[in-house]
């Protein structure tokens, strides 16, 4: 059962490697295998075309998620939820203070406390993870990833190293979409800079878990995209798709630059679906559209503050550059409206699928590494929380 899974994964990692070994004099395109990647190609200018091109398709997508109703969903009824009685966790201030400190100090990039500055950006993250569990926390009514899953959770990180380390190889073979400017500018070795970068990667699959189950936790957000249209998938046909959008998008990388998202994600959902697996497509095939948009748009959301907390790091030219994790766009024919952001405005629907695609990593790593891969947190029925409050009173009667 393994290797069935497993194969159509190397397969998208030869493909784009045999596509190079004809296009490319050295057999491997420019930059290939600097880690962080560096290198940024030369990329065509803008394209009215190709951006009108996207840009329809981003308002197809936008009013889906936005008026569902006018693309034959009916929703469901609203089922009511626990009323929260439980108070914010104490690791929601902790997160908070946290993540409010390294925000301050990546973007102030003093230099006090010396290289902490450096290290600022993963346990800004993490205090954001921790941050936002804490509010989906008091919503579910004492129930999130760290109180329910603290194991899910810790996973989750180290899924998350090998989801982005995989992602990354994608970026040589479209020469350099996004790119690492500083990562040799603090000074630290080779080993040093990998170590840190790794650790970084740690980030990426918790946050949009958190965000999927705070999204989860309004009910009408759960209940609009339902019952809608029912769209059935072939394992077979997506697996091939797949690899050939890999392998066009290897020889042509600026044209079908955007399939740097969507082969991986062609593949991994074929996967999954050509043996059965539960994934977001399963309930889609059934018209149940919820899991799937939401961790969509919880990577759209999270988005925002990847773009934001990162041009932030880098916005004066004047003070020192202190972010070796800071990143550029270098792509072609959209490369344009920039708000407060190195990313275009297009490119923002690009985490959509992202989201998608690190979810199915996350359940097709699930199989393969025999662990339990549902992200879902129920909330808890009042009832429930008032008796092991009860308990709780009469033990400490007891002790006394």
């Amino acid at each position: 059962m393994k290797w069935k899974l497993i194969w159509p994964v190397l397969l998208t990692l030869l493909v784009p490697l045999a596509v190079a070994w004809f296009k490319y004099p050295s057999h491997l395109p420019p930059g290939f295998g600097e880690f962080p990647p560096t290198f940024a190609g030369k990329v065509p200018g803008f394209s009215l075309t190709y951006f009108l091109i996207m840009l329809a398709g981003v308002i197809y997508i936008g009013g889906l998620i936005l008026v569902p109703k006018y693309f034959g969903f009916k929703g469901a009824p609203v089922v009511p939820r626990p009323k929260p009685s439980v108070s914010l966790p104490w690791w929601f201030w902790a997160g908070g203070l946290v993540m409010g400190f390294f925000w301050w100090l990546m973007w102030t990039r003093v230099t006090p406390f010396g290289d902490l500055v450096h290290w600022a950006f993963t346990p800004l993250w993490w205090g954001f993870i921790f941050f936002l569990d804490g509010i989906v926390y008091q919503r579910n009514n004492g129930a999130s990833l760290f109180s329910k899953k603290p194991m899910t959770l810790l996973i989750c990180a180290g899924i998350s190293v090998l989801s982005w380390a995989y992602f990354e190889f994608y970026d040589y073979f479209v020469l350099g979409n996004w790119y690492y400017p500083n990562a040799h500018s603090v000074g630290w070795s080779k080993m040093t800079i990998t170590i840190e970068f790794l650790v970084t990667y740690t980030t990426v699959t918790p946050v949009l878990f958190q965000w999927f189950n705070l999204l989860h936790s309004f009910p009408n957000m759960a209940a609009r995209y339902q019952n809608g249209p029912k769209m059935v998938l072939n394992g077979n046909h997506m697996i091939l798709i797949g690899a050939l959008l890999i392998a066009a998008m290897t020889y042509w990388p600026f044209m079908l630059f955007w399939a740097v998202w969507i082969g991986p994600y062609a593949v991994m959902t074929g996967i999954l679906m050509k043996y059965d697996i539960w994934n977001p497509f399963t309930d889609i095939a059934k018209g149940n559209w919820t899991a799937g948009i939401l961790i969509g748009v919880s990577s759209l959301f999270n988005g925002i503050f990847w773009e934001m907390w990162n041009f932030g790091s880098n916005f004066s030219t004047t003070l020192p550059v202190t972010n070796p994790n800071y990143w550029l766009y270098n792509i072609p024919y959209v490369d344009v409206i920039h708000i407060f952001s190195e990313m275009p405005l297009l490119g923002y629907f690009g985490y959509i699928p992202f989201g998608v695609l690190v979810w199915q990593v996350f359940i097709w790593s699930g199989k393969i590494f025999n662990f339990d891969s549902s992200i879902l947190i129920e909330p808890i029925p009042n009832e429930a929380v008032e008796l092991s409050e009860s308990r709780s009173e009469g033990s400490t009667q007891t002790n006394a």
